[in-house]
């Protein structure tokens, strides 16, 4: 609908939500910005916490969630945030766009700790072009991008949102996400995204 948020980020929050386990206890976004899919998630999960090292964000996630009596926000970077909370465990961890803003090792290993045993992780994230099929890509994705973009009104991002350009390339990510999540599935997304599942092995 013209004048709802609507971003290439925001395509995306369906896969994530369609994603959270039934009877979901607690779900953690991290690099939640300003508290969007913290809210969504509200509906799907018990209890889920949203974390960003933005004050400004974290601010405004507050502010537009005092009607929801079971989301929390965190004020923290969040490798400082799981290396001080070394035994919280999440059924459910998003993240989308947000990992290319932090250590993707760090970051990876950190959430692959907090999710519990049997639980899910979804990452959306963006990546940086360094071949033909890259830019090929792109090319195929504009017609879409001009549809949805017209259908919602124009792309619209949260004031102050914080942006860095990635600096892992494609093949990177995937190849970086193999290493450290042996098992998870990897695909790329239309409009220069990609996606990520892993299911943690249960004890």
């Amino acid at each position: 609908m013209p004048g709802e948020l609507w971003n290439h980020n925001v395509q995306y929050h369906p896969l994530v939500l369609d994603s959270v386990p039934e009877g979901c206890a607690k779900a953690l976004d991290v690099g939640c910005g300003d508290g969007l899919l913290v809210r969504e998630l509200a509906a799907k999960a018990k209890q889920v916490t949203g974390i960003d090292r933005s004050r400004s964000m974290i601010r405004e996630a507050r502010r537009a969630s005092t009607p929801l009596g079971n989301v929390t926000f965190a004020d923290a970077d969040f490798v400082d945030f799981e290396a001080k909370t070394p035994n919280a465990e999440f059924g459910f961890i998003s993240c989308v766009a947000a990992l290319h803003h932090m250590d993707f090792e760090a970051a990876l290993t950190g959430m692959a700790r907090m999710l519990a045993p049997g639980g899910r992780l979804v990452l959306i994230g963006v990546a940086r072009h360094h071949s033909p099929l890259d830019w090929a890509r792109d090319i195929a994705a504009i017609p879409v991008h001009r549809v949805l973009s017209r259908r919602h009104g124009g792309l619209t991002e949260p004031p102050g949102a914080p942006t860095k350009d990635p600096a892992m390339t494609w093949d990177e990510v995937r190849q970086g996400i193999q290493r450290l999540l042996p098992g998870a599935q990897y695909r790329r997304l239309l409009l220069w995204r990609y996606a990520v599942t892993w299911n943690k092995p249960a004890r």
